[in-house]
């Protein structure tokens, strides 16, 4: 009765799952990131005045004027946030041109109202005098200047600004202003006593100031009284400006001033039509990763297999519903770490069906199968694959973890998608594909056809690996001297190629450009260096793409160089475009290191508790062989180094300790039975019963892996390289360089006997590196 209550349970949290997923999945829309939907990312640290220091309170308030002047710029769904204490993050949907973002945006935006007290001359001008008098060119004569008293109105006085077409007059583009409060009264005294000036009087002039320059100075007309001014509480501003002119100083007004200064130091552009082929290669990889990994596991495991496929649909279905769910933003390394995670879907599955199967085939009396029922077998699979499967999604979650952390922007992104796919795929598996194969397994066309679960038979191959395991353990020194000599290959390719570091890491500014026609790459790189910039690195991606980078630019000199293209090969279109301040480069590259050291530590804590310290060292040994090789590779090909590079080397830590973990805990298991093998011994029985697990798993994600390199364009090719090496890597080092280490520390640091019945009964191990267990040697299978 407990069982099928527990049974009962099991379903209706599974309904619950996938109904409330179909219905967040069916009603609520997926949160794009800038990377993919389009549009302009720029994030801004504030600086200290000389009055008001740049901390949380002061951004706080920087942040609420920087909302207003973008709610200014009628960008749809715009997206500020404060990261840190002095930095804002703000994205721009569909705004494509970041020289007018940065500059509405950036600015300190003071806007001042002055009387005029006299013309003065161009030698006059400079900083402004204690009581705030200045002078400053006057925009309405060519040369002139115009010396200005304190000033009597601020911006803080405003209460909206908008651009209107003034067709009456034909003045063409204005901004009118409304003013709040006691400030209505304060404009009235201003132009009341400039209205008192002579005609001619320069002082019959009004001067509105934003960030040390003259707007606008208009005179009083003769209509406005002496004394009264104009009252009413409103003002024009005017000045020959164009539609966008006018918008965007109404919404630098109507923000106000930024309580400090801020400046750019990093800013992503990326247009809409490398998102939309992003989601486009994401989907069709996913779509292609889960129909060649469902094929590939139903031919392995039969009717199980089909099962664990339906369960892996559940599991994209889940995954989806819990990222719009949870509002989280999808971006393009997230759509990766969404695909990739189909490929830990797996891992559980068939750690689970390898366990069924080892149970169900478990000789008996005779050398016959002992058992018949179905249901037993798969009970205790899923009982015995449990910890693996605990073990080895805490490691994938701990380096999801730490790039959640340290990561920033979409990097961050791929972070939580792992994170979700990771819990999702327990559900799928330890949950769903139980019920599924439960369900089946009593059926009694599958009872009396056991063939068809995929459990009863484990095929030649199988059975002669675990019957007459290969004895790679005798050769552990030799296995561990060609792992070493690959580790100094890679070593060697950093040393003397070095690491081709992107932007994220060093500073600069790269952007890519897409032409009419196909472009000629010495054509390119000649135009940018007759451009003024000598120093470029000018690449072609494609037939039609071309890429610069520099070290940090304006937008006026990227303009220049974008001109300059166009004269060369034909009409360019900015795709995207990345510019990183060399202080962030250092930060980013400074927590990369730190993430990376961070990722091996906790791993190595996490692996020493819920292993024996000598297994912890040989996986993280293998771990850290598995990141060189990979970081040498991409030195020796010279592939960039970048952010979505991190993403995918702390995927390759979480990867490679995964496979490490499944083999080490049924090293542990085989320890316990109580045999009298020695650790070489258990070390190649382990290797040899998970075997099939390792290549079935590592088969899923390559399937979805190769998917990604070959669909997702140039921006997650390198990612997909970097984990297929990785995954690679990963499966040859868990058991030629893991495996090896664990037994050469076992046999130099040995188990301490346990006192009382345990000892007695065999704990320990010899001085031959055989365990003492007494009269349970048989027990191994």
């Amino acid at each position: 009765m407990s069982s099928r209550r527990a049974t009962y349970w099991r379903a209706l949290v599974a309904l619950a799952v996938v109904g409330l997923s179909l219905y967040i999945a069916l009603t609520t829309p997926a949160r794009l990131g800038l990377d993919l939907r389009g549009g302009t990312r720029i994030v801004l640290e504030t600086e200290d005045s000389p009055t008001v220091r740049a901390d949380a309170a002061a951004t706080d308030r920087a942040l609420e004027v920087l909302r207003k002047r973008v709610d200014g710029l009628g960008v749809a769904e715009p997206s500020l946030a404060r990261s840190g204490e002095r930095r804002i993050v703000v994205e721009l949907p569909g705004v494509q041109d970041p020289r007018k973002a940065a500059e509405v945006i950036g600015r300190t935006a003071q806007l001042t109202f002055h009387p005029v007290t006299g013309a003065a001359g161009a030698a006059d001008a400079g900083p402004p005098a204690a009581d705030g008098s200045r002078v400053l060119a006057d925009p309405g004569t060519p040369g002139s200047h115009l010396r200005l008293g304190p000033p009597a109105l601020t911006g803080d006085g405003v209460d909206d600004a908008e651009a209107v077409l003034d067709t009456q007059s034909g003045r063409g583009w204005t901004v009118d202003l409304s003013f709040r409060g006691k400030a209505g009264d304060t404009w009235a005294r201003l132009t009341g006593e400039a209205a008192c000036a002579a005609p001619s009087d320069p002082g019959r002039r009004v001067a509105i100031v934003l960030d040390d320059r003259i707007l606008s100075a208009p005179g009083m007309e003769s209509g406005v009284p002496c004394g009264a001014g104009i009252t009413g509480g409103s003002a024009q501003i005017t000045g020959g400006f164009s539609a966008d002119e006018a918008r965007d100083l109404a919404a630098l007004v109507k923000g106000g001033a930024l309580p400090v200064p801020v400046t750019a130091i990093e800013q992503s552009t990326v247009g809409p039509t490398l998102g939309a082929e992003a989601i486009r290669a994401s989907a069709a990889a996913a779509l292609i990763g889960l129909v060649c990994t469902g094929v590939f596991i139903i031919v392995v495991y039969r009717l199980l297999g089909l099962l664990a496929t339906v369960a892996l649909g559940l599991y994209g279905l889940i995954s989806y519903a819990a990222v719009v769910g949870l509002g989280a933003t999808l971006t393009l390394p997230g759509l990766a770490g969404f695909v990739l995670a189909i490929g830990i879907a797996v891992d559980a599955n068939v750690l689970v069906f390898e366990r069924a199967r080892e149970e169900y085939t478990k000789p008996g009396a005779g050398g016959r199968a002992a058992v018949r029922d179905l249901r037993g077998p798969l009970r205790t699979g899923f009982a015995k694959a449990w910890s693996a499967v605990a073990d080895s999604n805490v490691t994938t979650l701990l380096a999801a973890g730490l790039l959640f952390a340290f990561a920033t922007g979409p990097v961050k992104g791929f972070g939580v998608t792992l994170v979700i796919g990771v819990l999702a795929s327990m559900v799928s598996a330890m949950l769903i594909t139980r019920l599924l194969a439960e369900w089946a397994v009593r059926r009694r066309f599958v009872a009396r056809r056991p063939a068809i679960t995929g459990m009863a038979t484990t095929g030649r191959l199988r059975a002669r690996l675990v019957r007459r395991p290969p004895r790679l353990m005798r050769n552990r020194r030799r296995w561990l001297g060609i792992c070493a000599a690959l580790l100094m290959l890679a070593l060697g390719g950093i040393g003397a190629r070095g690491l081709d570091f992107g932007v994220e890491f060093t500073g600069g500014r790269v952007v890519q450009y897409t032409a009419e026609r196909q472009v000629d790459a010495d054509a390119a790189r000649a135009a940018v260096v007759d451009a003024g910039f000598p120093q470029a690195v000018v690449q072609t991606t494609g037939d039609e793409g071309v890429s610069v980078r520099t070290k940090e630019t304006g937008d006026d000199q990227q303009e220049r160089i974008r001109e300059a293209l166009t004269g060369a090969v034909g009409e360019v279109s900015v795709e995207r475009d990345d510019l990183i301040g060399p202080s962030l480069g250092d930060e980013l590259r400074t927590y990369a290191l730190i993430a990376l050291a961070l990722a091996v530590t906790a791993q190595l804590l996490y692996l020493t508790v819920r292993f024996r310290w000598t297994f912890a060292a040989a996986a993280v040994v293998a771990m850290v062989q598995d990141v060189l090789l990979v970081v040498g590779l991409f030195a020796w090909l010279g592939k960039p180094v970048d952010s979505v590079f991190l993403a995918a080397l702390l995927t390759v830590v979480g990867y490679s300790v995964n496979d490490t973990v499944v083999v080490l805990d049924r090293l542990r298991e085989l320890r316990r039975t109580g045999t009298t093998l020695s650790w070489a011994e258990l070390a190649d029985r382990a290797v040899a019963q998970t075997l099939p697990r390792t290549v079935n798993t590592g088969m899923g994600a390559l399937f979805v892996l190769m998917a990604l390199a070959v669909l997702g364009g140039d921006s997650l090719t390198d990612f997909s390289v970097a984990l297929l090496a990785g995954v690679v890597v990963g499966m040859a080092s868990t058991v030629f360089t893991a495996m090896p280490v664990a037994v050469l520390l076992q046999g130099r640091f040995p188990d301490r006997p346990r006192s009382g019945p345990a000892s007695r009964s065999g704990g320990g191990t010899r001085r031959d590196g055989r365990s003492r267990a007494g009269d349970r040697s048989g027990a191994v299978v």
